[in-house]
């Protein structure tokens, strides 16, 4: 792979890996049809989780360990061409190990009696349409058996997924792109003349048999999911399904969805155009400023989309653009294009206004604006678009939706550290007002069997809070110093996060031949255990070279066998399989330099080749016996764990002075591990915040509070705090020293303080809700960690013990860490700090117990 894979999407693709694994098994032993579903947010990066499975399907992978089915022939279906056009370029762009001339794109004429095994096949509904000529003459169209197959077609693509199928040397995997379309009626039987053509393939028709391994991706696959409960004799396989709060923790989709309804506004009303102008205009500059502060060449260049109704008035699109390019003259003449279903240039108004592919939008910088109706409403994306305009009616929720649903990932792929204006999407909706717009609200958040619930806060006319010019620099230094927490990853290994940390100090300069230093120091590991563990290695390596019982003398020299009988006696694919197994504990790449670097102590490369390749040989089996010590895999772990963290020490400091995005790659890095890692705060440059309730059908403006970090123009900061908050902030904001204070955002980011904490087995995190400041009387600034704690809740106690240990790991960081909840009919607090709170929280069976106890202290 190009890309290396976030935590969600690697145990996404070993899930999906151990199903096809099961499937091509049930296929090749009992003949016996299976399927399943991947279920992930837009934005999760479904297409690279699928190149990362597809790499592994035709080639193998020892990371997942994963055998290469060399029979496995992929079909990728959807319904719509571009799309598979923009999967197709996408799966080039992720994988280095599937080429251009592996994937295939169907197109008459084609004429084939098999698919080749190693290769992906795109198709569309479009290609088994009545009048497609890849498909006339098949027998199962009862209506077309006299009608002669084109001189070309000698077989039907019918016939040759039929042919496929029935070859017992192939396995044929069926990819539904957008799963949940297409799939009509799933109560359909598989011969009803009105099932659909995904129906067909997966239950078959006429002749040609279902296809055996069926898998379908999409943000929501109910309808898929029902279908094949449906489904003629078809096994289901366990759904893989992709945590939505980690993909938002990513950085991949953005944080917030700003819903403007302005009031009054009509059909292209000149002041909501002038409106949307505005906020392209901001983004424009925006995404420009931060490119120049990270001294960064590319330049994210913002989309606005105009969507229109299904049957447009040309002279109104053409008279808002007239008033887009009044208000933004900078804005270039020809940045105009539309997505229409006619696919040829329109006139709208006086302008002549080019189309343009929909996956192509986001990399054609030239299109700032882009007119569509409803096409672009599911399937592509693009990550350039910002802002949004819908002048659809309210009753087309569902379009709108759909839209915003294309335009949340990140243009950078990356979130913007504390400036949440480039890390949202600004949505217009004249047709809507407050009251209607709920129900896209709840639309959004709640998901509907054609879209998944989207991540990330969705705002209704918020305002933008900045930092507060009152505070001073030492309060956001202090709050800079602060440690946040990681949520581990399962998947982590020391030595991969030691390897990625090593290329990127090497990339960046700051430690010149990295790479070849950490491996050098692993070898070092590896022979110091060698001599620790001497006899019982040796034992090991005889055992890999035990073969049926029938011992192969380990000396390869040749006084009593020569190198070719070794390879005969010892059954080489038994030695490279134990090789193979030791080279998942210390990585493939690792294990071979370790190779290198044993057989070089035997012999020389350059003097005698011969003897070298005999040495490299002997190597392999020893790394194989060392892969077979148990004690082996936490040796090596802990030593690349601790040089890992010694080089994070080491280059702190100048890995905090680098631009944003390789300070991202940095912090990927520091995530790739099973414990808690700490990470610095950043400081929050912009942040939009809701100014107003709404609740049976009355609107109320929030309470605002001085002294917060963030602020709007007037000082005031909007928040709807409970009664314990209002009563930790004026209790708090009374103590000597008060400075400002900080409501800790509840969604993740690089402003945001997480705590992490184990419950059932998985860690998760905590987000404290208030950090106050406080200015001692020698001029120190320092920190206070509050947080009022429900106790009534399942997840209380762990959250709390969570708390507990973080406090115990940095105490030095905070003044006071105190944990706040109603017991015995008042507040009560836990200092947190404490040895004998912390203690007690480990044994504790309730956090209400905790605080109704004597540790507890009335707040």
């Amino acid at each position: 792979m190009k890309f290396t894979l976030k935590d969600y999407q690697r145990q996404a693709v070993r899930e999906a890996l151990d199903n096809l694994r099961d499937a091509r098994d049930d296929w090749s032993r009992k003949s016996r049809k299976s399927a399943f579903s991947l279920t992930a947010v837009t934005g999760a990066g479904k297409t690279v989780m699928a190149a990362a499975a597809f790499e592994a399907l035709f080639h193998g992978d020892d990371d997942f360990e994963f055998n290469a089915d060399p029979g496995a022939v992929v079909l990728w279906f959807s319904d719509d061409p571009s799309l598979n056009e923009q999967t197709r370029f996408r799966l080039l762009e992720a994988s280095d190990r599937i080429n251009f001339s592996d994937m295939v794109v169907v197109e008459y004429p084609f004429s084939r009696s098999k698919f080749d095994a190693g290769k992906i096949y795109f198709l569309n509904t479009q290609k088994f349409g009545k009048n497609s000529l890849l498909v006339r003459g098949f027998e199962g169209e009862s209506d077309l058996v006299t009608e002669m197959r084109p001189d070309a077609q000698a077989f039907t693509l019918w016939d040759t997924i039929q042919n496929t199928i029935e070859d017992p040397e192939l396995t044929l995997y069926m990819v539904l792109d957008e799963a949940h379309r297409g799939m009509g009626n799933p109560t359909a039987q598989s011969q009803n003349s009105k099932a659909t053509i995904v129906q067909r393939l997966i239950n078959g028709y006429g002749s040609m048999p279902g296809i055996p391994v069926v898998w379908g991706i999409s943000a929501t696959v109910d309808r898929f999911n029902k279908a094949i409960e449906c489904a003629v004799k078809r096994a289901k396989l366990p759904d893989v399904v992709v945590d939505a709060s980690k993909v938002q923790e990513s950085g991949l989709i953005k944080d917030v969805i700003v819903l403007d309804i302005p009031e009054g506004a009509g059909d292209f009303d000149t002041v909501l155009v002038r409106r949307a102008a505005d906020k392209l205009k901001e983004s424009t500059q925006a995404w420009a400023e931060y490119a120049q502060q990270q001294d960064d060449a590319r330049v994210v260049l913002p989309l606005l989309v105009f969507q229109v109704p299904n049957t447009p008035d040309p002279n109104e699109i053409g008279r808002a653009l007239d008033t887009l390019y009044s208000h933004y003259p900078e804005l270039p003449s020809a940045s105009v294009a539309h997505v229409f279903g006619e696919h040829t240039t329109q006139r709208f108004g006086a302008r002549n206004v080019p189309y343009i592919e929909p996956q192509r939008v986001h990399e054609a910088d030239w299109v700032r604006v882009l007119i569509a109706k409803d096409a672009i409403s599911t399937g592509w994306d693009c990550p350039r678009a910002e802002v949004m305009v819908s002048f659809r009616s309210a009753t087309d929720r569902t379009h709108i939706t759909q839209l915003i649903g294309r335009m949340v990932r990140s243009p950078l792929a990356r979130r913007i550290p504390g400036n949440e204006r480039l890390n949202a999407v600004e949505c217009l909706l004249p047709k809507f007002d407050s009251k209607t717009a709920e129900s896209v609200v709840d639309a959004l958040m709640a998901g509907d069997e054609t879209s998944g619930a989207t991540p990330g806060r969705i705002l209704v006319n918020p305002a933008e809070m900045k930092p507060n010019p009152a505070a001073s620099a030492a309060v956001w230094k202090a709050f800079e110093g602060l440690p946040s927490q990681t949520r581990p990853q399962r998947t982590a290994k020391p030595a991969r996060r030691l390897t990625a940390l090593a290329q990127e100090l090497a990339d960046d300069d700051l430690l010149e031949g990295a790479g070849r230093k950490a491996h050098a120091i692993l070898h070092g590991a590896l022979d110091v255990f060698q001599t620790e563990h001497a006899p019982k290695i040796k034992a090991k390596r005889e055992a890999v070279l035990t073969v049926d019982g029938t011992t192969v003398v380990a000396d390869l020299k040749g006084k009593t066998k020569t190198f070719n009988q070794f390879w005969e006696d010892a059954d080489v694919a038994v030695i490279d399989d134990a090789y193979r197994r030791a080279a998942r504990i210390f990585t493939p790449d690792i294990a071979r330099t370790y190779v290198d670097h044993l057989a070089r102590k035997m012999a020389s490369v350059d003097d005698n080749p011969e003897e070298y390749l005999e040495a490299v040989m002997e190597a392999r089996v020893t790394v194989a016996g060392l892969g077979l010590v148990t004690e082996v895999q936490q040796y090596f772990d802990a030593h690349a764990d601790a040089l890992a963290k010694a080089w994070f020490t080491e280059f702190a400091l100048r890995i905090k002075g680098l631009p944003d995005d390789r300070k991202d790659a940095y912090r990927q890095i520091i995530e790739m591990s099973t414990e808690p890692q700490d990470v610095d705060l950043g400081k929050p440059e912009a942040r939009f915040e809701p100014t107003s309730l709404r609740e049976n059908d009355k609107e109320t403006a929030l309470p605002v509070w001085k002294d917060h970090l963030l602020c709007d123009d007037n000082g005031n900061y909007p928040a709807m705090l409970n009664e314990w908050e209002r009563t930790v902030l004026e209790t708090e904001s009374k103590r000597n020293g008060f400075t400002a204070w900080y409501r800790n955002p509840q969604q993740p980011g690089q402003s945001s303080l997480g705590v992490a904490y184990m419950e059932d087995g998985q860690y998760k995190i905590v987000r404290p809700d208030f950090i106050f400041f406080f200015r001692l009387n020698d001029g120190r600034v320092v920190a206070d960690l509050v947080d009022p704690h429900g106790v009534h809740l399942a997840d209380a106690l762990p959250k709390l013990q969570g708390l507990a240990q973080y406090a115990k790991n940095h105490a030095n960081a905070y003044r006071r860490i105190v944990s706040v909840a109603l017991a015995l009919g008042k507040l009560r607090m836990l200092d947190l700090t404490s040895e004998q709170v912390q203690l007690a929280i480990v044994s504790a069976k309730t956090a209400a117990s905790l605080f109704a106890g004597p540790l507890a202290k009335d707040y």
